[in-house]
């Protein structure tokens, strides 16, 4: 990763910890305008609809944060370690997951794609399928280990 791209990553990573409803479309400014985004709810194709899906969840959830805890790149590839702090109907939850993004030459995120356990980090959470989603997870694991 050239030494423009690596203080982008830097970047970048202030801008998720920081992000407000106010910052999104400067968050959205180090994506190429034809950057990819995939994560356990979405799949879409450019800056605009990065920068929606971002929107949107400020409409979502309550004060949702992010915390980089790690981050490791090589080549045009990057890997984020991070854990997103929000609130629903009064609970304050969390979503561990990681983020590969991929670089262009000139610095900009042209795929970031999310990973996460979104039965484990959210649904087994929610009041109603939550418990059919523990006795599914139970019913399934490995016996006695």
């Amino acid at each position: 990763m050239s030494a423009d791209t690596d203080l982008r990553l830097r970047t970048l990573i202030a801008a998720f910890e920081s992000l407000t409803p106010d910052t999104v479309d400067a968050l959205a400014a180090l994506y190429a305008a034809d950057a990819t985004f995939r994560d356990p709810f979405n799949d879409v194709r450019g800056r605009a609809a990065v920068a929606r899906i971002f929107s949107h969840m400020f409409e979502q959830v309550g004060a949702p944060r992010f915390e980089v805890h790690s981050a490791m790149s090589e080549g045009d590839a990057a890997w984020l370690d991070w854990t997103m702090h929000f609130t629903m109907r009064g609970q304050a939850l969390q979503i561990v997951g990681a983020t590969r993004l991929r670089f262009d030459d000139a610095g900009c995120v042209v795929e970031h794609r999310d990973y996460w356990d979104a039965a484990q980090e959210l649904y087994e959470k929610l009041p109603v399928i939550g418990g059919a989603m523990l006795w599914l997870r139970r019913r399934l694991a490995v016996p006695d280990l």
